[in-house]
């Protein structure tokens, strides 16, 4: 018994030296040798939108609820008969909502409102002018929007990416000559989300309390004939990059 006490020191000692001689200095992965650099920063990327969206709708006013609704549906089926012949798919044109109720107060208390309202997406942002014009033509009276989009709003967002990256590296290459130092490898690399024109885009992380939202649509009132600019969407996004930096 005593014999085979006396082995176990023994054994376990080149185990311990092993496990040692293996372990790095930092749980985030640096070695004794390196030095850790963590470096936040932002790229963009401008796109061209091509698609179109927004609402419209008729809103009737009648003495009954069976007048403003008769009244209502007729002139929904000239708006979205209007629609189709304007070029927009049926596909394209989806209900939102379908509304009908007695006013009590203001110059029509007592009579009655219906309204219905469409989404309306436009796939070719050339001829999103022409279907404004075909809905307000067609008497359409309560319209918000447009909200200009990209049909691939992911490709936009990569090549910001991209930038924040690259921008990035720069960064600590810049840190990295400043002390006589260069970059041994990447540890890390966080997407920190950002904005792609008013949509938010996540990132890791939750949003950031100060990180601008999106603003729900107002309504406005469009002209038939209204002109429409695609301009360019700007994508901003930012990312957190650590780096391992070592002597050179």
């Amino acid at each position: 018994m005593q014999r085979r006490l006396a082995l176990i020191p023994a054994l376990t000692a080149p185990l311990m030296l092993a496990a040692c001689g293996s372990a790095v200095a930092d749980p985030r992965g640096v070695d004794r040798q390196e030095t850790l650099l963590s470096v936040s920063a932002t790229g963009e990327a401008e796109t061209r939108p091509d698609q179109a969206f927004f609402q419209v709708g008729v809103e009737n006013f009648g003495r009954t609820g069976e007048a403003a609704s008769a009244a209502n549906r007729e002139d929904i089926a000239a708006l979205l008969a209007a629609l189709k012949a304007a070029g927009v798919a049926e596909k394209d044109i989806q209900t939102r909502a379908v509304n009908i109720q007695r006013i009590e107060w203001g110059d029509r208390k007592g009579q009655y409102q219906a309204s219905n309202i469409v989404a309306v997406t436009v796939r070719d942002i050339a001829k999103a002018d022409a279907a404004v014009a075909a809905a307000t033509g067609a008497g359409a009276n309560v319209m918000s929007g447009p909200d200009l989009r990209m049909t691939d709003p992911e490709a936009a967002a990569n090549s910001a990416y991209a930038a924040a990256y690259a921008n990035a590296r720069k960064r600590a290459e810049a840190y990295a000559k400043a002390a006589g130092m260069e970059i041994s490898r990447v540890l890390y690399i966080r997407d920190a989300g950002g904005m792609q024109g008013n949509r938010y885009i996540p990132g890791a992380p939750p949003p950031p309390p100060m990180m601008p939202q999106m603003a729900p649509p107002e309504e406005a009132a469009f002209e038939s004939g209204g002109i429409i600019q695609p301009g360019q969407t700007t994508s901003t996004v930012s990312v957190q990059v650590d780096f391992a930096l070592r002597a050179k």
